[in-house]
């Protein structure tokens, strides 16, 4: 799985399609915060509109994915979840680390 990248502002938003399971969406999820990182993005957006499913594999994914982009002085958000990937993440609490949007221009805004 390729996860197609855009930019908007200084916002890198990262656009998953499909299953972000063990195996799949987890590495390339991974692959793409450190290639946007790598580019110098530091304002990453995750947009999961395209997503069907999440397992705990893309949990622990998303979940590392914020440590690291922390680390390195940024911030990431997650924008039109699925409601059931939220569900998960509010089970889980992981959505409380995250600002989650529902419009992609608020959520661009919320970086500046």
């Amino acid at each position: 799985m390729k996860i197609p990248v855009q930019h908007r502002d200084s916002v890198t938003i990262l656009q998953p399609a499909g299953k972000i399971t063990i195996g799949m969406g987890d590495v390339a999820l991974r692959e793409a915060v450190d290639d946007a990182l790598a580019a110098g993005s530091r304002s990453l957006l995750v947009d999961f509109q395209k997503a069907s499913k999440m397992d705990s594999s893309g949990m622990a994914e998303l979940v590392a994915a914020y440590k690291k982009v922390k680390e390195n002085g940024g911030e990431i958000k997650l924008l039109h979840l699925p409601s059931n990937i939220r569900d998960v993440l509010t089970i889980t609490q992981i959505s409380r680390v995250f600002e989650i949007f529902d419009d992609e221009d608020e959520a661009v805004a919320s970086f500046n």
